[in-house]
């Protein structure tokens, strides 16, 4: 599909059964804290534990790197300018120093375990989940997602909005390509279990503000967890090559105060759960 074709298809989306579930008649405006900015070359804001971890690390690592290069450049450097042949016309010939080999074997190593020492921990962090106090269960589609709470019985598609939709669903015009029709909703301060999987390709489910890429596997579930320490809307993408419109798989997660969320839970409730209203949106037809 041409990709004017496919952006043609995506604005075409239309609600079926009064779909548009107004999240905003029980949520207080929010401020959009995780979203890419023109330029932005760093991380976004890190409101979790887990991408607070990461930040570090990457910084950590930042710092060993830098000094890596600066010693193996001030290395080429003294043999260029030092051992030149107009400096060095007599070139010594020996082939093997049995110290220098044993300390470039040693040092590597050396600092391949400083690295595992201090990744590992953060990485196995992710994996290791509390005691949730929410679980969700996001599906990968092409191309888009499906997001359950299995414990109230909710289950929702969210589709990327059309650019003459964002006004009607409160998003700014820069929000086009990242805001969805409906949106994740989680409690701010409390522990947030993440399943996925996926119905036909792998996706993968990421919001980078929370430290949080989980691959999206067909005929596997994944887990992970966050716990969002900040009020606001954070977007993501889908993360893994998924086809044609892979880049128009947003994600939109609104955190939100215990209260505002068991307000949202109990309307969505009776929106979203099993014998509820129904959610499908449908592109129109050519």
């Amino acid at each position: 599909m041409p990709f004017a074709k496919t952006l043609s298809a995506l604005g075409a989306l239309m609600m079926t059964g009064g779909a548009a579930f107004a999240q905003e008649e029980v949520l207080s405006p929010l401020p959009t804290i995780g979203r890419p900015v023109p330029g932005g070359t760093g991380f976004q804001p890190a409101v979790t534990e887990l991408a607070q971890d990461i930040r570090w690390l990457d910084n950590f690592l930042l710092v060993i790197i830098t000094l890596i290069v600066l010693f193996v450049t001030a290395l080429l450097a003294i043999v260029i300018f030092r051992y030149n042949e107009k400096k060095n016309p007599n070139p010594a010939r020996f082939t093997h120093n049995t110290k220098i080999e044993i300390a470039w074997t040693i040092v590597p190593v050396l600092i391949l375990v400083v690295i595992g020492s201090f990744s590992l921990p953060v990485l196995f962090k992710q994996l290791e989940i509390p005691e949730a106090d929410v679980t969700i269960k996001a599906t990968g589609y092409q191309w888009y997602w499906g997001h359950e709470y299995p414990d109230h019985g909710i289950y929702f598609e969210s589709y990327m909005l059309a650019e003459e939709e964002l006004e009607e669903f409160g998003y700014a015009p820069e929000d086009y390509l990242l805001a969805t029709d409906t949106a994740v909703v989680v409690p701010v301060g409390q522990v947030v279990k993440l399943q996925t999987t996926a119905a036909d390709v792998i996706h993968a489910w990421k919001i980078p503000a929370f430290g949080v890429h989980l691959d999206a596997i067909p005929g596997r579930l994944n887990e992970t967890w966050f716990q969002v320490d900040e009020p606001g809307i954070y977007f993501g993408q889908c993360s893994e090559l998924c086809g044609i419109s892979h880049a128009y798989m947003p994600i939109t997660v609104k955190a939100v105060p215990v209260e505002e969320y068991e307000a949202w839970l109990e309307a969505a409730t009776a929106r979203y759960a099993d014998g509820g209203a129904p959610t499908t949106r449908v592109a129109a037809a050519e």
